[in-house]
């Protein structure tokens, strides 16, 4: 039976906490862990935030309350400079590099100068359509985040893609044009190959009660596109839930330690965790198999032990009528199968058989 392997994303995000060994750090854990790919975080923060923006309350309570989302996030960046030595070193040790961008610049780093093939669209910029334009026409393929919205809301950040990759350059942007884009036959094959979607619970922690992990295959069901799990959740349960129901990419945060300062570390796994998750996954993957309801390969030797066989109740003579009384059930399972009890029943005896003898 063949195994659909689900991707695994490590994602680093900022718990780099802005300094580079810590980054390097990071990816020595994702590859020890086995993951497919580590992610981290691009921006500017006077890009990103106004200067007076708040903070997000999971945010205050494990970073400096008095200081600004935009302090907070300028602390965070890294150079674009390290990213060429980040892939670099990720690239030598056979780990997919991946970022998301949060800004124009950003992405146009991301796709024009370190030339990534996958780029992942962060929840809070599903409704941010000259960035979701930006996104499609770089020609990656695309990993789209859901948390935060609606199935409409989605639909609409598809159709922008949908219009992006069709390269309409000639076409000014215009809500009609999008859904024509979403709607027309080449523009759904673009998004089936190119985009995979992402359920997810924008909080951190996210309580379990609001995960809701049967959105995934509604969102499946209503888009046909790949989908897969971003998790905000505390342990490794719930992406092995997801593993289960379906999803080809798991996102999950990591960090080298809890306790570390800074917005993600707290909801982010550990090291250990990671190692766990990961076995976890690749389990549930050896256990999907196939959907074919047929005795497995180990199970054939097993069945003539535990299954039955028609077995005379009492001595039977060659000529004798078999009937309920002289006739009943019992393993092993080498001869007439109960199944034909009743066929069995008012047939004549071909032998002798003695008491407790099978049936033939």
């Amino acid at each position: 039976m063949s195994v659909q392997k689900t991707y695994i994303i490590a994602e680093a995000g900022v718990n780099h906490n802005g300094n580079s060994n810590t980054a390097f750090q990071l990816i020595d854990v994702a590859i020890k862990a086995g993951v497919d790919a580590i992610k981290f975080q691009t921006f500017k923060a006077g890009r990103l935030v106004t200067k007076n923006a708040d903070k997000a309350e999971y945010q205050k309570q494990t970073t400096n309350c008095s200081e600004t989302q935009f302090e907070m996030l300028r602390k965070l960046e890294l150079p674009y400079e390290l990213y060429y030595d980040l892939m670099e070193y990720c690239k030598n040790r056979k780990i997919d590099f991946l970022s998301t961008a949060f800004d124009l610049d950003s992405l146009d780093f991301l796709a024009n100068q370190l030339k990534l093939k996958t780029l992942k669209i962060p929840s809070g910029d599903i409704t941010n359509a000259p960035l979701l334009l930006a996104y499609a026409k770089t020609g990656c393929n695309l990993i789209l985040s859901t948390g935060m919205s609606t199935l409409t809301e989605v639909e609409d950040a598809l159709s922008i893609l949908a219009f992006g990759f069709l390269n309409a350059n000639d076409i000014s942007p215009e809500r009609s044009f999008f859904k024509q884009a979403y709607c027309s036959i080449k523009g759904r094959k673009l998004l089936k190959d190119k985009v995979i979607l992402l359920h997810c619970t924008t909080e951190y922690p996210a309580p379990l009660e609001e995960i809701n992990l049967n959105a995934m295959l509604t969102m499946r069901t209503k888009f046909g596109l790949r989908i897969g799990y971003s998790d905000h959740s505390e342990g490794i349960i719930v992406p092995i839930a997801a593993t289960a129901m379906g999803a080809v990419l798991i996102e999950k945060h990591f960090t080298l330690d809890k306790t570390l300062p800074g917005p993600d570390h707290k909801a982010s796994l550990e090291p250990n965790e990671l190692n766990d998750m990961v076995k976890a996954v690749r389990a549930v993957e050896q256990s999907m198999g196939s959907n074919l309801k047929i005795p497995a390969p180990s199970e054939l030797k097993n069945i003539p032990i535990a299954r039955k066989s028609l077995v005379a109740a009492k001595n039977i003579k060659i000529g004798e009528e078999f009937t309920k009384n002289n006739m009943t059930v019992k393993r092993p399972g080498i001869g007439i199968s109960p199944m034909k009890y009743w066929d069995t029943i008012g047939s004549i005896a071909q032998k002798d058989f003695y008491k407790d003898e099978v049936i033939k």
